[in-house]
């Protein structure tokens, strides 16, 4: 059984301790607020834009510390799940890291690429594993995509085309602050940088174009660095059959929602899915293989809530730890690759120019 200690009580806290509540393989022993309320295990205020709302939880059963500090002096932890504001995320994982804990980052693994190769530096020195909780790949039609890519049972992955929007996200503090959440590219279109990284592997070369966030001025009276708001992005690679597009960002039409959703293309067949929640409703495309004979498939997906991605994410947490070898899906290379492709992405709205990666 592996002995987790979660830092970082908000709503990707919540989710991840939902999903501790059903593992067989990983127990959550202790967490660590500053909030005395939320120690003796009142998460009520919790909101998020997904899943159940926060409760009141039983904690007899959980070591409450107030500090990460107390925490990592716990000899009974073996991995800290860091669900921390992203700017926490680089000194967390190092501290952690530095005191033997292995470490499950929620993503992104850190704001810059340069705090993530601190971050892997780290890991590489204390011979303990960074685990970044991506979870877009354990989410059943990118699931399914992702290992058709890597069976070849339609052929050469040749390209595709991701979107992903949502309304303006209100609900989290700072979110065009560069140094403290990141803006879309970071928080959200992450995602899909991350994907098609994981997939197709290192483009040499991104172009994009985009609307920008000038600057503002935040919660914590910093005036934002210009922040890209949404961009159409044209990944190249040393392969010239190769084709893939992303679009996507911040709408400001409350209506929108979230959407996101892919068309993936292979030697032998096409994959669509799109799911979109409006203010009303929630309408989806389901997952279907099209095939070049004409024939049209629609695979039947394990069945699946809210929580089950991130069960899965431990499970292959789990996994890693026994056998000594990071989950593709979990890779912190991976993730760090993202943010450097987020960088370039936002370097070629900004300059209006092709970026080198």
């Amino acid at each position: 059984m592996v002995r987790v200690g979660l830092v970082g009580v908000g709503f990707m806290g919540w989710i991840h301790y939902l999903a501790y509540q059903r593992s067989s393989s990983a127990q959550l022993v202790a967490f660590a607020s500053r909030d005395s309320a939320k120690r003796q295990g009142d998460w009520k205020s919790i909101r998020g834009n997904f899943g159940p709302t926060g409760e009141q939880i039983d904690v007899s059963k959980m070591r409450a510390y107030e500090t990460l500090d107390q925490m990592l002096e716990d000899p009974s932890i073996d991995v800290i799940d860091i669900c921390l504001p992203p700017h926490m995320h680089a000194d967390t994982a190092i501290a952690a890291l530095e005191r033997g804990k292995h470490v499950l980052c929620e993503k992104p693994l850190a704001l810059k690429s340069t705090e993530c190769d601190r971050i892997l530096a780290a890991a590489e020195k204390s011979q303990r594993m960074v685990m970044v909780a991506h979870v877009l790949p354990y989410i059943g039609p990118f699931a399914y995509a992702a290992r058709l890519a890597k069976t070849g049972e339609y052929g050469k992955v040749l390209g595709g085309y991701f979107k992903r929007t949502i309304s303006n996200p209100d609900w989290i503090p700072d979110f065009f602050d560069a140094t403290r959440v990141g803006g879309p590219l970071i928080d959200l279109n992450v995602h899909d940088a991350h994907f098609v990284r994981m997939v197709f592997g290192v483009p040499k070369q991104v172009t994009a174009v985009g609307r920008v966030v000038k600057e503002s001025v935040t919660s914590t009276g910093n005036v934002t660095s210009p922040v890209t708001k949404f961009a159409h992005v044209i990944y190249e690679f040393s392969d010239p059959e190769i084709t893939v597009a992303s679009t996507g960002g911040v709408t400001d039409t409350p209506g929108r929602g979230f959407t996101h959703g892919f068309e993936l293309n292979f030697e032998r067949a096409t994959l669509q899915f799109e799911f979109s929640a409006f203010a009303d409703i929630c309408e989806t495309m389901p997952l279907k293989v099209l095939l070049q004979s004409g024939e049209v498939l629609r695979p039947t997906l394990p069945n699946s809530d809210d929580i089950t991605a991130f069960e899965l994410e431990i499970s292959d947490m789990v996994t890693s730890i026994e056998s000594g070898d990071v989950a593709e899906r979990l890779s912190s290379l991976v993730a760090r690759d993202a943010i450097h492709l987020a960088e370039c992405i936002q370097r070629s709205v900004i300059e209006r120019r092709s970026i080198q990666v």
